[in-house]
């Protein structure tokens, strides 16, 4: 038996197919649990299963409840009882709320973006833990991790509806924790800060963000290894956030419930 002893333990991953979801999912593996990835890449994800852990890959749409419902039957059959849910699945279009340069310019926030980004990071969270809680309800145990940002507690300029969402994915851990702690279901969150560069940093979403900070791109990029918020000194690597997240879903954690720990080497405002 491993310290963690989440050997045989099976967990769902929405957003597994890359980034932070993807070295989850993988770090589930190499401790010997079964995960379901879930993702809108229609190309799947390659993982290793050589410590003993088995993988599903289900195309899901976390914004659509019959989605939800659909992954949930499909994993049902290879794996019956689920464990874990870590609610990964999330997407960041930076916009300024005014564009004072150009005003009702495509970098502004209007309702479409609103909208697509509150679907997946709210919308998308709530029913992914309600589909699966009532599976945590019948089995009469579980764990929710949602996955927040380091951005939900400090703000950030030119991601406001992001920073938003994840804010209140905070509230969600903290209110779920209430309600469901007396079923034996815990409920955390994780947040992280500053990571490793990812496929997740686009062309595109570089090109918004800088716009919306009023620099170049070339300036945003430096900035990423400018870490003087960050006490630590330095950027955090995905496989620690993944650590955490395989501490949270252990037995070793089993009375922390209904907070979000940040991950983000202690940055702060200044």
């Amino acid at each position: 038996m491993s310290w963690l002893d989440i050997e045989g333990k099976t967990a769902i991953v929405t957003g597994g197919a890359s980034g932070i979801g993807k070295t989850i999912a993988q770090s589930f593996l190499d401790n010997g649990a079964n995960v379901i990835v879930c993702d809108m890449n229609p190309n799947g994800v390659k993982l290793n299963t050589e410590n003993g852990g088995s993988y599903l890959y289900v195309v899901t749409d976390v914004t659509k409840s019959a989605s939800i419902k659909n992954m949930l039957a499909t994993a049902k059959k290879q794996f019956p009882h689920i464990d874990i849910l870590v609610n990964n699945a999330g997407i960041n279009i930076p916009r300024l709320l005014v564009d004072t340069k150009k005003p009702y310019s495509e970098y502004e926030l209007d309702e479409a973006v609103f909208n697509k980004v509150s679907a997946v990071n709210l919308k998308g969270v709530f029913l992914c833990a309600q589909i699966i809680g009532h599976e945590f309800i019948n089995n009469g145990s579980g764990i929710i991790i949602n996955m927040s940002s380091e951005s939900g507690l400090e703000g950030s300029e030119g991601q406001s509806i992001y920073a938003a969402t994840k804010n209140a994915v905070n509230s969600f851990t903290r209110s779920w924790a209430k309600e469901l702690g007396r079923h034996n279901i815990r409920i955390v969150g994780v947040a992280p800060g500053i990571m490793e560069a990812t496929g997740l940093r686009t062309q595109a979403y570089e090109e918004a963000l800088s716009y919306t900070r009023g620099i170049t791109v070339k300036q945003l990029r430096e900035g990423y290894t400018n870490t003087k918020t960050i006490p630590l000194g330095r950027e955090g690597k995905l496989s620690e956030v993944a650590d955490m997240v395989m501490f949270l879903s252990s037995k070793r954690a089993s009375y922390v419930h209904g907070i979000t720990i940040n991950v983000a080497g202690g940055k702060t405002r200044g």
